[in-house]
């Protein structure tokens, strides 16, 4: 129980927009932390909707108890990056929890993860559990690559005067892509420590997605050319994705497409033969380990087919878009 007029110890910002369900989830799960001192939880809506200002204002009262529970409407720079920069610049405390939506914290999460800031510590980044089937789809496996992140929003700690200090996120992001790591790389650049809490704990589950995900999601790609323009010293030493097979892919769909364009049917064939073999490669090796179900079969053959081509166009987008504005 905490005292009147206490002083804030810890503000949590959740970004959001439009998902009612897992909003709730995670709300119910942060207002049963085990802290004993003060905090805050700031929902920063990116739709600005009255639908999830309404759900926030009338989240029962007797749950809340001595925390404060806040609803922030999104305008402006959209997307996670503008949100959480809102939430953090209206929060009360010194110490900024980060996480999602659809998380689902642990109830001892926001204590370990104050336990685990020293003097000198910035940040601090928890672990995430990402529970998947076994075989899992490739999208689950894909997706379960958060559980191996150095620092996601999903569950971190930073200072407000190291958010100060570096600008907080970078707007630009404007999908859920990057901006964290822009945020690792920015406070690891101008000399911040980040210290890895064990114990402090959000679990991640995977959401449903539609069929043939994995070809909108290349769209993310080209906010890897914002980063790696920004920092390219740790973005070749902590990303290290190297596009040469996609490059190798698209050569050869391209060469196979201009050929046939010109009336070079033998030379064509060929080419056609390298891009066939090599989305055949791609194909198997995506499969391997994944379970058989002919959904996933078959939304494996189709992105299969399409990922290299896309992530590269997209990669050229973000070369072009980026190039010239990274600072």
């Amino acid at each position: 129980m905490t005292a009147p007029g206490e002083k804030t110890a810890l503000s949590v910002v959740v970004p959001t927009y439009k998902r009612p369900d897992l909003l709730a989830r995670c709300l119910d799960a942060l207002v049963r932390q085990q802290l004993l001192a003060r905090y805050e939880i700031l929902v920063c809506d990116d739709a600005a909707c009255d639908a999830t200002r309404r759900q926030v204002e009338e989240f029962p009262r007797d749950r809340v108890g001595a925390l404060a529970l806040r609803y922030l409407a999104v305008f402006g720079s959209r997307g996670p990056a503008g949100a959480r920069n809102l939430g953090w610049r209206s929060a009360e405390a010194e110490i900024i929890a980060f996480t999602d939506d659809d998380t689902i914290p642990h109830p001892d999460w926001l204590a370990q993860g104050l336990r685990g800031f020293g003097p000198d510590v910035a940040a601090v980044t928890g672990i995430t559990e990402m529970p998947i089937p076994d075989p899992p789809s490739d999208y689950e496996r894909d997706a379960s690559g958060l559980t191996r992140a150095e620092f996601i929003t999903a569950n971190c700690f930073v200072r407000r005067s190291a958010l100060l200090a570096v600008g907080g996120f970078d707007t630009r992001y404007t999908m859920a892509w990057r901006e964290d790591s822009d945020l690792q790389f920015a406070l690891l650049d101008a000399g911040f420590r980040i210290a890895r809490c064990e114990h402090a704990r959000v679990e991640h589950p995977v959401r449903p997605v539609r069929f043939a995900a994995g070809l909108g999601m290349q769209k993310k790609v080209m906010f890897d050319m914002l980063l790696r323009r920004k920092y390219p010293a740790l973005y070749q030493e902590r990303i290290r994705q190297g596009p040469h097979f996609y490059l190798g892919v698209t050569a050869a769909f391209l060469l196979a497409a201009g050929l046939f364009a010109t009336g070079h049917t033998a030379a064509a064939t060929a080419a056609a033969a390298i891009w066939a073999a090599l989305t055949a490669h791609f194909f198997v090796r995506r499969l391997r380990g994944t379970c058989r179900s002919s959904r996933n079969v078959i939304d494996l053959a189709i992105t299969s087919a399409c990922i290299p081509l896309l992530s590269v166009f997209w990669r050229t987008v973000g070369l072009l878009r980026f190039g010239r504005s990274a600072a």
